[in-house]
């Protein structure tokens, strides 16, 4: 039995989602998430009795693009509170997309820039 997308999800079930998975004895990184709340206060599970946490689906999509700025866009923590702070609405699908073009782009214009400057170093000798 499987539970619904939007019914309220455990803290382990919520590391199973985002992947928060230690890669030496494959043991859930629940600290991960515990870590985040104390740091990011838009973070609010429900904690009910034996401080147990339940995380709706707000939630555990907030925790997605938390996930994605910190450890895939490389962002800090203080980084990922600003942006929040800000109240911009953060799309993973438009950030990823627009981060990948982005960078890819500049990382392009940099390598060509470095090349041309090779190639002029040679004409040199």
């Amino acid at each position: 039995m499987t539970k619904l997308d939007d019914a309220y999800k455990s803290i382990g079930e919520v590391a199973k989602i985002l992947n928060l998975v230690n890669k030496k004895n494959g043991n859930l990184n629940t600290h991960t998430i515990r870590f985040w709340e104390k740091e990011i206060k838009q973070i609010k599970p429900k904690i009910l009795t034996g401080n147990r946490r339940y995380y709706d689906k707000n939630t555990i999509d907030l925790l997605k693009k938390v996930k994605f700025l910190l450890k895939d866009h490389g962002m800090t923590i203080n980084g990922v509170k600003k942006l929040l702070s800000e109240n911009k609405s953060i799309k993973l699908d438009e950030m990823s997309n627009e981060s990948i073009s982005t960078n890819n782009l500049k990382l392009k214009n940099k390598i060509k820039k470095i090349l041309n400057i090779v190639k002029e170093i040679k004409k040199l000798k």
